[in-house]
């Protein structure tokens, strides 16, 4: 099949890898990113939970009734109440009370996740009969991100609650078969190797890619914008075979002593029959595809795939259960169309859509029947009893929204977060990150700093946040003002998931009788 060069009149591209199935590409650019930009994640891309609290609170919420709910039909309500020995802390387990409650969240983020769960599960919780009994475990294969992560000052309060564990979702080799009772992954599958594979006649190719560096668009190391032009390598970067050796090994340290080069790579791409022994679940993936039309494109989440089993295999046989919250789609509709956004990039990061019609697929073939997969806004406003629109989409809702310039959608959003704040009141004080770009007019600009200086610190802390529908309606003549139409923002809460939306999975781990739930080799 033909190659597809990435069109720049610029570039001067130059070889560094060879090509090699997207996912493969995908992981070693990950490890990359975030050996070179762990503590600085936000700048390229945000989610609803690296500032926002509500996420975490709807998981609080629904965990501390399941768990009360469970322990009610084990009739250990009082046993978990136990009596604790005079003058021992509550933080500590009593040993009257049954195993602890261990939770992982698998990806970690800045930690904002698990010091708001565990401070609204403490709020929840207060006869002391699940808060005392969680170890809430902190994993990524990052050793910077797990050290940002536990260094998040509202963490502070649970330490004694806390633990860290190095290790990938899809291989936790040190965790033991049944002993993890909740497992969270926020955003985490879209992050994880993925495949884009299709059907042609009765072959399934997939797209490789081959990487390629274009020296004219390099920055000089720590700089935030183009400097010169290069016309050879060698001018950006004196030990170009040096360069190549820290790429292919991922040698982020040696890296670090480069320009930055992520968003500069030109791919290449063709495609190529799969190659089958590297790949589970053939058969799953195989029926699946025959429900795409010829020579779409669909993505096809490996590492998604890789957790769901480690999950089924960590989780306890009556575990509360598993919850990935991300963006994507399980509309066959959707994964039909042929221009659908497969990925997206951030950072030079390759960020894919999650094929979630696929993923039940494999958890129905690994024996779990009870999936849920539902609107991410759905499962948190019946968690929490409230209707809630995401700030997106709210500022989507204005009426005007596509024709405005890029410094005036700026300007727009803060001015909407002033509005807002007058009604929202977090219990967590934040200060909001919002970079105001150069290309503003200079009056504009400075009126726009002076605004965002003046938002309060318990005011919507991000602009990838929830809103409840009484705290717009709270301060609707005020949005009307800035232009918003009253009857477009009733659609908006009211309206269906777009074709790609934030969705959430749900799984109880009910294995068949006398399954195994240990390492067994899966079928290919």
């Amino acid at each position: 099949m033909a190659t597809t060069v990435s069109k720049n009149p610029d570039a001067l591209p130059q070889l560094i890898g060879e090509f090699k199935p997207v996912d493969e590409w995908q992981a070693h650019i990950s490890r990359i990113f975030y050996g070179l930009r762990a503590g600085r994640v936000r700048d390229y891309y945000q989610t609803f939970a690296a500032a926002d609290y509500r996420l975490a609170h709807a998981l609080a919420a629904d965990y501390y009734d399941r768990v009360v709910r469970r322990d009610r039909a084990r009739g250990e309500g009082q046993v978990a109440r136990g009596d604790r020995p005079e003058g021992e802390a509550t933080s500590r387990l009593s040993p009257l009370a049954p195993c602890p409650l261990i939770i992982h969240e698998w990806g970690c983020g800045n930690g904002n996740l698990a010091a708001c769960f565990l401070s609204h599960l403490q709020k929840l919780d207060k006869n002391g009969l699940v808060y005392p009994r969680v170890r809430y475990v902190l994993v990524d294969n990052q050793e910077e991100v797990l050290k940002a992560a536990r260094a998040c000052p509202d963490l502070a309060p649970h330490e004694a609650h806390v633990e860290i564990l190095c290790a990938g979702a899809e291989d936790l080799g040190t965790v033991e078969d049944g002993t993890v009772d909740r497992i969270f992954a926020n955003e985490l599958w879209s992050d994880m190797p993925t495949k884009l594979m299709l059907r042609k006649g009765s072959d399934i190719e997939e797209e490789y890619l081959r990487p390629n560096l274009n020296p004219s668009t390099l920055l000089r190391a720590g700089e935030s914008k183009p400097a010169v032009s290069f016309a050879e390598p060698h001018d950006a970067i004196a030990d170009w075979s040096g360069f190549v050796r820290a790429f292919e090994a991922t040698d982020t340290q040696a890296l670090k002593g480069f320009p930055s080069f992520l968003e500069d790579i030109v791919w290449e791409k063709e495609y190529r029959k799969t190659d089958w022994k590297a790949v589970s679940y053939r058969k799953t993936i195989s029926e699946f595809l025959k429900h795409i039309d010829e020579e779409v494109l669909i993505p096809v989440n490996l590492g998604a795939v890789a957790t769901i089993k480690e999950a089924r295999r960590v989780l306890a046989s009556d575990a509360i259960g598993f919850s990935s919250l991300d963006a994507g789609t399980a509309d066959l509709t959707v994964l039909n169309d042929p221009a659908k956004p497969c990925y997206g990039q951030f950072g030079g990061q390759y960020s894919f859509m999650v094929n979630f019609a696929l993923v039940e697929a494999v958890v129905t073939h690994l024996g779990v029947s009870s999936v849920v997969i539902e609107p991410q806004r759905e499962y948190l406003g019946r968690s929490l009893g409230v209707n809630l629109l995401s700030l997106m989409d709210l500022l989507a809702s204005y009426p005007t929204a596509g024709t405005l310039q890029p410094w005036e959608q700026d300007r727009l959003i803060i001015k909407t977060i002033r509005v807002l704040n007058e009604a929202y009141q977090s219990p967590y004080e934040r200060r909001i990150e919002f970079p105001v770009r150069q290309d503003m007019p200079p009056e504009e600009r400075d009126a726009l700093q002076e605004t965002l200086l003046s938002l309060k610190r318990d005011g919507v802390p991000d602009t990838i946040a929830y809103l409840s529908e009484e705290e717009i309606f709270m301060v609707i003549h005020e949005l009307e003002g800035l232009g918003y139409d009253q009857d477009l923002l009733k659609a908006a809460l009211r309206a269906r998931p777009q074709s790609v939306d934030y969705y959430h999975l749900f799984f109880r781990p009910k294995p068949p009788q006398n399954a195994p739930l240990g390492r067994n080799k899966e079928n290919a």
